[in-house]
């Protein structure tokens, strides 16, 4: 497997690999666009790790004091 990082790829390399990643899964979450989430990405400024950590830390749903925040809904 080829690697994804951005010192060993292209910009449009990395732009093919975020379309095909979204296509994969979909690529539809509610409110949020997608292709735009991951131009840090393909304009060479953060990693892909980076980015959907972000995005994790931030939408993810967690489970506090028996209550859950509202993750965000994607569909496949």
């Amino acid at each position: 497997m080829k690697s994804i990082l951005i010192k060993d790829t292209t910009i449009s390399e990395r732009i093919d690999i975020v379309r095909e990643s979204l296509d994969y899964g979909g690529g539809e979450c509610e409110g949020i666009d997608m292709e735009d989430m991951y131009d840090d990405y393909i304009y060479g400024r953060k990693e892909l790790a980076e980015i959907n950590l972000e995005f994790s830390r931030k939408n993810g749903g967690f489970v506090t004091a028996g209550e859950m925040r509202d993750p965000v809904k994607c569909m496949r």
